[in-house]
């Protein structure tokens, strides 16, 4: 009997402090939290496109990760099943997120086969398709800041975070502490390959926490811009 009680409170002791592990995972600690920089504004919205649901679709008001998985999406499986495994899977219950891949019109058939893959068990409720034409596809592209060009079937292994102003978020410093301590060349961040899962696993995953970090100290009145941070930081030392 007494041996059941203590089980007993053994598992409500892991029931009440994983969501709280979880959390302090989830949110960067103060002293290592740098928000996420803008690298481009005015990215176009989607109203006009094709939803592969009934209800409309547009980036404005959400936490958007944007891919382009072309004209034969089939052969885009890996970066689909990344994109699930390592991001979708992990942010899917947090507010105004979503995942959007953009596909060319015609291939709603190969999306249906696709979901079928990488749905699973599950209705990848916050994943959407939209479809458009080859001109929209090309124009939406043209208004994001990337190193690589939109490729002749109309995908690209990038995939970018745009936030609900319709900003593209990334790194104008993307070193991380080591690099940055071996002084190595600073280079910018636009974008990161859905093929590369250490890319998407760390520093993808890390980014999208960053700004959800963001929005939610703007809501309780604690954020911190890099800006406001260091007049702060002069204050205290004037004082």
């Amino acid at each position: 009997m007494k041996t059941d009680k203590v089980k007993r409170y053994v598992v409500l002791g892991i029931l009440f402090f994983l969501p709280v592990a979880f959390l302090l995972m989830l949110y960067p600690a103060k002293h290592n939290y740098d928000p996420l920089n803008i690298v481009n504004n005015n990215v176009s919205d989607i109203e006009g496109f094709t939803s592969d649901r009934t209800d409309s679709i547009a980036l404005e008001g959400h936490i958007t990760v944007l891919g382009f998985l072309g004209k034969r999406p089939l052969d885009k499986m890996i970066a689909a099943s990344n994109l699930k495994e390592l991001v979708y899977d992990k942010f899917k219950g947090f507010k105004n997120f979503q995942i959007v891949i953009v596909v060319p019109k015609g291939t709603e058939e190969d999306i249906k086969a696709l979901k079928k893959e990488i749905n699973t068990y599950e209705d990848l409720k916050y994943w959407h398709y939209a479809f458009a034409t080859e001109g929209e596809i090309k124009m939406l592209y043209n208004t994001l800041k990337s190193e690589d060009n939109l490729g002749e079937d109309l995908s690209v292994s990038d995939v970018f975070i745009i936030d609900k102003d319709l900003s593209q978020r990334g790194r104008l410093d993307g070193r991380d502490e080591k690099e940055v301590e071996d002084k190595k060349p600073v280079f910018s961040v636009y974008s990161y390959n859905s093929i590369e899962v250490a890319e998407i696993k760390n520093m993808m995953s890390d980014d999208v926490r960053i700004l959800f970090t963001e929005y939610r100290q703007k809501r309780e009145g604690k954020f911190e811009n890099s800006d406001t941070r260091r007049n702060r930081e002069l204050k205290q030392d004037n004082e």
